[in-house]
C-alpha cells in the first residue's frame, strides 16, 4: 500500500514514482518467475547463527513498534540477528528493484502493493514465492481472503489478486473510515452516528449550527472521503474484481458514480470545509485538531493522536448503504518480501510468520496502532476502541477492498485529478468514472 501520510500529501510524487514502473510492471510480457522453494522448515533454532538484512520505511510508533516486534523474535531466537535499516518511503519504494539486485541488498524489505512495486519484484523474480510457507505456516487459513489477495500475483503474472503468495501482511491494518471530534458533538447534542444516513443527518445540524460538518482539504487531490463512500456503497466483490483487473467490472459497478456524487452534494451543501480548495492536507489536518470540523474521512494513525485527544475523537467504520455488510478500505502498511537471493529463507520467512502474530497485534496495540489478524486487548480510549471494532467487523465480514489506485500505475493521479475537477464543477460524477475506466483499461491493454 501506499502509505497514508505519502497518498494524502504527495500525490503527485507517488504518481511519478509509479510512471517510472509502468514498462516493468504491466500484465504480460516475458518474465523470469521466482523459484519456490522445495524443502521448507520452521526449524529456526537449527539454522546456526544467522543475520538477516531488514529495510523498511517505518518511523515515528510505526518504528517503535517494528523495533519491538524484532526485539521480540530475537529473545524466542537468539542465534538470529535482524539487521535493520530505516529509509524514507519514496526512496526505498523506487529504489527497492535495484537493491534486490545487489548481492549486499536486503534480504527482507516492505515493498508498496500493486503493479508498481510488488508486481515488478515479482516478475522480475528479484523476491521469493512463498507458497510453501503459506502451507508451512496455514496462512491460507489464518489470514482473511481480501487481505491474502493482496499479496498475490499469478505466476505468468497477467493478473493480481490471486495465484502465488509473493509477500505478506503485518498485524497491522490501515484503514479508511470516518473520526469524529466526540466533544463537539457532545456540545451540539449530536448522537455519533452509525449509518451514511445518519451521518448525513448529523452533517445538516452541524451546519445549521454554524459548525463545518467536515474537514477537507482539496489543493492535494484528497481522495479519502471518495474512497471512504465508494466503500459504502461498493460490493467487497465488485471493488476487488476491478482492482485485481476483471474487464467485466466497471467503476461504475464498484460504487465509485455513487460516491463522487455524494461528495459532489456535500460541497453544493456547504458541508465541507470553506475554501478547502486552497487547503492541503496537512493545514486541514491541524486545523480539524484544534477544533474545526466535526467529522473526517481519513487513514487510521494518520491524525497521531495522544493525551487527551485519544479521547476527545472517535472513529466509526460505516456499514455499506444496503446494510448487507460493512465494506472497508484497508490494507497491511507494506507488503513484506523475501529477496530471492536470501541465503536463509527459513529463517526470514520465519520472521514473517512472526509479524503476522498475536504477539505483533499486541504491541501494535500497546503503541496505539491499529492491530488486525488476531483479537488482542486494546488500550481503553475511544479513539482505539473505534478503529480495533473496524479491524474486527472487517475480519469477522471478510470486508476488506484494496487501494483503488492498485488498479494501474497512475490510477492514484486520475482519482486526485478528477476529485478536484468533480468539487469545482469541471466533470461530472459519471465522466468521472468513465476517466477512471479509460485509465484501468488502457493499462489492462498493456
Amino acid at each position: 500500500m501506499i502509505p497514508r501520510r505519502a497518498r494524502v500529501a504527495a500525490v503527485t510524487a507517488t504518481g511519478a514514482i509509479a510512471m517510472l514502473a509502468v514498462t516493468a510492471c504491466a500484465p504480460g510480457g516475458t518474465t523470469t518467475a521466482p523459484t519456490a522453494p522445495s524443502s521448507v522448515s520452521d526449524d529456526v533454532a537449527a539454522a546456526g547463527e544467522v543475520t538477516l538484512k531488514l529495510s523498511d520505511f517505518w518511523g515515528s510508533a510505526e518504528q517503535d513498534w517494528i523495533v519491538s516486534v524484532i526485539d521480540q523474535f530475537q529473545d524466542k531466537y537468539p542465534n538470529v540477528t535482524i539487521d535493520r535499516t530505516q529509509e524514507d518511503w519514496g526512496q526505498l519504494t523506487s529504489t527497492l528493484n535495484l537493491q534486490m539486485q545487489d548481492a549486499g541488498g536486503p534480504d527482507i524489505a516492505t515493498a508498496n502493493n500493486g503493479w508498481s512495486s510488488l508486481g515488478t519484484l515479482a516478475k522480475g523474480g528479484l523476491v521469493l514465492n512463498l507458497d510453501a510457507y503459506a502451507d508451512l505456516y496455514g496462512w491460507n487459513d489464518t489470514v482473511p481472503t481480501t487481505i491474502a489477495r493482496q499479496n498475490k500475483f499469478t505466476t505468468d503474472f497477467t493478473t493480481i489478486g490471486e495465484g502465488s503468495w509473493f509477500a505478506t501482511p503485518q498485524a497491522r491494518a490501515s484503514l479508511i473510515g470516518v473520526y469524529y471530534n466526540a466533544d463537539l458533538l457532545d456540545e451540539l447534542g449530536i448522537d455519533v452516528p452509525t449509518t451514511l444516513d445518519e451521518l448525513e443527518t448529523a452533517a445538516g445540524a452541524v451546519k445549521a449550527a454554524g459548525q463545518v460538518p467536515f474537514s477537507y482539504s482539496g489543493l492535494d487531490g484528497n481522495t479519502a472521503a471518495l474512497l471512504g463512500l465508494q466503500a459504502i456503497y461498493g460490493s467487497e466483490g465488485d471493488i476487488n474484481d476491478f482492482v485485481y483487473g476483471d474487464p467485466a467490472v466497471t467503476a461504475e459497478d464498484t460504487g465509485l458514480t455513487d460516491a463522487a456524487t455524494t461528495l459532489q452534494e456535500w460541497n453544493t451543501n456547504g458541508w465541507l470545509t470553506p475554501n478547502f480548495e486552497g487547503i492541503d492536507y496537512q493545514t486541514s489536518l491541524a486545523d480539524y485538531l484544534d477544533g474545526k470540523g466535526v467529522f473526517r474521512f481519513d487513514y487510521t494513525g494518520s491524525l497521531g493522536l495522544s493525551g487527551d485527544q485519544l479521547n476527545q475523537f472517535g472513529y466509526i467504520q460505516l456499514p455499506q448503504a444496503s446494510g448487507a455488510s460493512t465494506v472497508g478500505v484497508g490494507a497491511a502498511p507494506g507488503a513484506m518480501v523475501i529477496s530471492a537471493k536470501c541465503e536463509h529463507p527459513d529463517v526470514a520467512a520465519a520472521f514473517l510468520d512472526f509479524l503476522m502474530s498475536e504477539a505483533s497485534a499486541q504491541t501494535a496495540a500497546d503503541l496505539g496502532l491499529v492491530p488486525a489478524l488476531n483479537d488482542v486487548q486494546t488500550p481503553d480510549v475511544l479513539s482505539q476502541r473505534g478503529e480495533a471494532a473496524a479491524t474486527s467487523t472487517l475480519d469477522a465480514d471478510d470486508g476488506y477492498v484494496p487501494y483503488f489506485d492498485w488498479s494501474s500505475p497512475t490510477m492514484l493521479d486520475v482519482l486526485g485529478q478528477n476529485t478536484q475537477l468533480l468539487l469545482a464543477g469541471k466533470t461530472t460524477p459519471a465522466d468521472f468514472s468513465a476517466a477512471v475506466d479509460a485509465d484501468r483499461d488502457a493499462f489492462l491493454a498493456g
